[in-house]
């Protein structure tokens, strides 16, 4: 019999773990075909979430978890999840039921079919804010441009992954990740799913502007170097602006008598370029920063408990 893991990252999702315990168990109950394991994997959440599942691992096994020693971030926690199932395949989603369990069975019809990586494309969105929609599919616009592997709009990390695909994503052990990137980047033989994405069915989500802005960061520099190839294109356009303009000047003063305008001019020159190296510089800086954390080779994460065993 194949086994089928679920991973399902949270962190502060007391609100939704009722209900995402009983759609769940309905799910794994009504397909008896394969084996099953939730693998919840705790984000150092800070309210009763942890007790929670705690308890409700004591009532089922097939529902395991991971502590991890402190909030680590989505992108770690599913390569916790991911490096401690042991299903021949794992479906990964949100905890807050916004990636319907109800889908699932169909990814598993295809999974048999012989596909490795089946993701779910959202048909609509929900309730979702319509400034945080448009700005979505800029961003994904804007980093499909700038890179050389395919970017799927509207796909998050609702997907099933054969075996084959958990292993050569355990394989990358980077520090800085950015999952939706290496889910492309591996390859595979991919299918897409269409579903409605659903309302949060309670609680408030942890990704307010400011953390989207920073997730979309991270994307851009994780996935691509189009940003180092951009700033050295705009020096490049700037120097050969900033010489023609010498050239005119000289040549107007030599030849027309024409003084050439003093303060403005300077000022503007002056704070133009320095805008220029200033964003060249930050642009860097993100780069260098990421090699930085990257050479440290630190462990990503560490975890305080597994099924109520303490890790040492």
């Amino acid at each position: 019999m194949k086994k089928v893991s679920l991973l399902i990252p949270f962190y502060n999702e007391q609100e939704v773990l009722p209900k995402l315990f009983e759609r769940v168990k309905l799910l794994v109950d009504s397909n008896l075909d394969y084996q099953w394991e939730v693998m919840l994997v705790n984000d150092g959440s800070v309210d009763n979430s942890l007790c929670m599942v705690k308890q409700m691992y004591l009532r089922d096994n097939r529902f395991r978890y991971i502590d991890l020693s402190r909030n680590f971030g989505k992108e770690v926690a599913m390569m916790a999840g991911l490096d401690y199932v042991t299903g021949d395949c794992v479906v990964i989603m949100d905890a807050d039921l916004q990636h319907p369990p109800e889908v699932i069975p169909d990814m598993l019809k295809l999974w048999e079919e012989g596909y490795d990586d089946i993701y779910g494309k959202r048909n609509s969105r929900g309730k979702e804010p319509w400034i945080r929609k448009k700005l979505s599919l800029l961003y994904y616009k804007l980093l499909q441009k700038t890179s050389h592997v395919e970017v799927l709009q509207n796909v998050g990390d609702f997907r099933l992954l054969d075996r084959i695909c958990i292993d050569a994503l355990c394989s990358m052990r980077e520090s800085q990740r950015y999952t939706k990137g290496l889910f492309q980047w591996i390859g595979f033989n991919k299918k897409e799913i269409l579903f409605n994405q659903e309302d949060r069915v309670a609680g408030n989500t942890k990704w307010n502007y400011l953390k989207l802005v920073g997730l979309a960061i991270e994307g851009i520099t994780s996935y691509t170097t189009s940003p180092l190839k951009i700033a050295t294109v705009v020096g490049l356009f700037v120097s050969m602006s900033a010489f023609t303009y010498m050239i005119y000047v000289i040549l107007k003063a030599l030849f027309i008598g024409d003084p050439v305008a003093g303060y403005p001019t300077i000022m503007v020159v002056m704070l133009f370029l320095g805008g220029v190296q200033l964003l060249s510089l930050g642009i860097i800086g993100e780069y260098i920063g990421r090699i930085f954390n990257e050479t440290k080779n630190r462990p990503v994460y560490f975890v305080r408990e597994i099924d109520g065993e303490k890790c040492n």
